[in-house]
């Protein structure tokens, strides 16, 4: 008879509210220096709304876009800008298409946030252009160490 063990999981410190809260600083302030105004969501890895910063001064929709952005990141663990391709017209993940003639999805500006290699939460960047709003969001990442 065997004694065999179920293998260990090595702990990984969630996101906490003071990261949460640190991306949406950076992510602002990234921002700010390039005369952008932007909404940031942060979302822990069960989805819940860990920080949220809504700017009226951008765009008005930028604050669900934010979090839009964060969720589609978080659900398929991969940067919104590499699904640009996937939700065009006869792509896997193809959505009707909005007043701009862009799927809903099309969202660059949403990053998946790893911790040691597991997946801990999400950030999303709305209110600037796609590029714009991912490299605010990859400045953020930058900053939680």
């Amino acid at each position: 008879m065997s004694s065999a063990t179920a293998p260990t999981r090595t702990a990984v410190a969630p996101l906490t509210t003071e990261d949460a809260e640190l991306l949406v600083f950076a992510a602002r302030t990234a921002a700010e220096q390039a005369g952008v105004t932007v909404s940031v969501t942060v979302l822990d890895a069960g989805g819940h709304l860990l920080a949220f910063r809504r700017d009226d001064r951008a765009v008005l929709i930028s604050g669900e876009t934010s979090t839009r952005k964060a969720f589609t990141a978080l659900q398929l663990d991969a940067p919104t800008a590499d699904l640009v391709d996937a939700v065009q017209p006869g792509g896997p993940f193809h959505t009707l298409p909005t007043a701009l003639d862009r799927p809903l999805l099309f969202i660059a500006g949403g990053l998946p946030v790893h911790r040691d290699g597991r997946l801990i939460g999400a950030l999303g960047v709305g209110g600037g252009a796609p590029g714009q709003d991912h490299a605010f969001a990859a400045a953020a990442l930058g900053a939680l160490v």
